[in-house]
């Protein structure tokens, strides 16, 4: 089993939009510094939901990751964060 190190990216841009669609008055700005910040959040983020998910599998002894065992990982996961 070959394991690749995939650098996990996401656009500012889409980012931005996520965020300002949660605010409530359109006059609410969020800064290029925030934006850039939650990214990298979202970024670790999803990085240790993986490496999680696959310690759950390997727990089990699967060779393969399941949305399962991402669904076991998750609550904590989520608690974490």
């Amino acid at each position: 089993m070959a394991e690749t190190e995939e650098e996990i990216t996401f656009k500012k841009e889409t980012v931005s939009k996520l965020l300002t669609s949660f605010f409530k008055e359109d006059k609410t700005r969020i800064s290029g510094d925030a934006v850039v910040l939650m990214t990298e959040m979202i970024k670790i983020f999803v990085q240790e939901a993986a490496v999680r998910s696959q310690k759950q599998a390997e727990a089990e002894d699967c060779e393969q990751v399941e949305i399962e065992h991402f669904e076991k990982i998750l609550p904590q996961l989520l608690l974490d964060f």
